[in-house]
């Protein structure tokens, strides 16, 4: 497995994290920020990625559906391990 796509996972994962931190969701600016921040390192982790990348996960990633993308990796990931 690519380290492109683990790190993706990882970022998808901070980003959720974020979004379900209630202590940080009390500083709207610095919350926003961590947000920003972790969309612009998908972003870029996104653009890393060699091509042609599976159909589904390419769809997921340009409609910004994070949580759906994660569960996609973590799947391959499962699936890649368990041969």
């Amino acid at each position: 497995m690519p380290n492109t796509i683990l790190d993706l996972a990882d970022a998808l994962r901070e980003r959720r994290a974020i979004i379900g931190d209630e202590f940080s969701r009390r500083d709207k600016e610095k919350h926003i920020a961590r947000l920003a921040a972790v969309s612009e390192k998908i972003d870029k982790l996104d653009e890393a990625l060699t091509r042609p990348i599976d159909s589904q996960l390419d769809h997921y990633l340009k409609r910004r559906s994070y949580d759906k993308a994660l569960e996609f990796i973590e799947n391959t990931i499962r699936r890649s391990t368990a041969r």
